[in-house]
């Protein structure tokens, strides 16, 4: 099981799936977390992570070239890169854990099982809303072949409520997992790890202090404090970022068009980079000052309890 290290170093994280090539909303979160670390001081470490447990959406090559753009941009990690895939031992042993304390169960339920049960309860399926697990297979599988793990998140929360947390860049935020998600998967019918339960282990296991990504996944927060508290693990701090907007209103990405960064010369990176700046609301085009405007605004002490 992950351990952190006993010399805290801060170490913050870009970790991209390799489903596509880096796209300006990609850029700015990757330039975020850079910042981030650079703004702390020359002990602090930016690693980048691979995350490539999804195997069927991810695709051959795109991490090495994800890699050179990011490397075109003059954003190198401090340490090589690690991927997901390479690391599952340490999710197994994670759910072996949950397991063990009655933390995790199997589920038999399809999407479509999930939406009957729901129906039956008056709650209907909204296209890209939060699909509440209704927790059919709570109590077992009543037949059914095992389709899923899922965490225990309405029992591990108990009477404790929802979950509270400081979002250095939104303040802060507040989520009832139990109600508002349920027992979410931690591995997947088609066998890959979910990403709540890869983050975690990761994080933890490679000393991740503070996790700066987009303001999309923030929601996410609340379900990976409660895997990281069930696992003993420490808390990082978080600072979500603003988004980058397609032509749609929606968040840039893959789906909706997102074209990869020209990083082909210098002065194409150096533009591209310069855009993620501005997207952040840093002014100029050198990073140094950009370090320091990045200091400005999110000055607390780094050692400060989330």
């Amino acid at each position: 099981m992950p351990s952190m290290s006993p010399v805290m170093l801060d170490t913050g994280r870009f970790a991209p799936s390799p489903t596509g090539p880096l796209h300006a909303g990609s850029l700015v979160a990757a330039l975020a977390s850079w910042l981030d670390v650079r703004a702390r001081g020359p002990r602090a470490r930016w690693l980048v992570r691979i995350e490539d447990a999804d195997t069927e959406r991810c695709r051959p090559g795109l991490a090495e070239l994800i890699l050179r753009q990011l490397a075109a941009c003059g954003l190198l990690p401090d340490e090589p890169p690690v991927w997901q895939t390479r690391r599952t031992m340490l999710y197994e042993s994670a759910l072996e854990r949950l397991r063990d304390a009655g933390l995790a169960y199997p589920c038999g339920c399809s999407r479509s099982d999930i939406d009957a049960a729901l129906a039956r309860q008056g709650v209907i399926h909204e296209r890209h809303g939060e699909r509440v697990y209704p927790g059919t297979c709570r109590t077992g599988l009543h037949g059914k072949p095992a389709r899923a793990w899922r965490f225990a998140a309405t029992r591990f929360q108990g009477d404790a409520g929802a979950v509270h947390w400081i979002d250095r860049r939104l303040g802060a935020q507040r989520q009832d997992v139990a109600r508002e998600v349920g027992d979410f998967v931690l591995r997947r019918a088609d066998g890959p790890w979910a990403y709540q339960l890869a983050v975690v282990v990761d994080d933890a296991d490679q000393g991740i202090t503070d996790v700066v990504r987009g303001e999309d996944l923030a929601d996410n927060t609340a379900r990976q404090i409660l895997l990281q508290r069930a696992l003993g693990l420490p808390q990082p701090r978080y600072l979500h970022t603003p988004l980058v907007l397609g032509e749609d209103g929606s968040k840039l990405s893959k789906q909706n068009g997102a074209t990869a960064i020209d990083t082909g010369t210098p002065q194409a990176a150096a533009a591209a980079l310069a855009s993620a700046a501005r997207a952040l609301g840093l002014a100029g085009t050198e990073t140094t000052g950009w370090v320091a405007q990045w200091r400005a605004l999110y000055n607390r002490d780094p050692h400060e309890s989330a």
